[in-house]
């Protein structure tokens, strides 16, 4: 099942720098094992902001919501998640 993911990290002002550098190189690190994976299949940072929008596929909503809460940056994401279903355009192409 394939979903449009926008993850926006809205993260403690008042975070020390090298904590924030950590917890992002880790959220990195998670980000490949998740390509690699094959559950993140294409991803978009967006300009201007701590925030990306992607598509993830996983079997299904539950398996989603277990790889979103393996983020590093979980606790200071914020998730928006369209479930998406194939269009007959899509179809008329294989």
């Amino acid at each position: 099942m394939d979903f449009l993911v926008r993850v926006e990290t809205v993260l403690p002002p008042d975070m020390p720098e090298p904590d924030r550098r950590a917890l992002l190189a880790q959220e990195r690190q998670r980000g490949r094992e998740l390509r690699t994976a094959g559950i993140v299949q294409r991803i978009w940072r967006l300009p201007g902001q701590l925030a990306n929008v992607a598509i993830w596929s996983t079997p299904g909503p539950e398996e989603l919501h277990e790889a979103l809460v393996s983020l590093p940056v979980w606790r200071y994401a914020r998730v928006m998640i369209t479930a998406l279903a194939e269009h007959p355009l899509e179809q008329e192409q294989r």
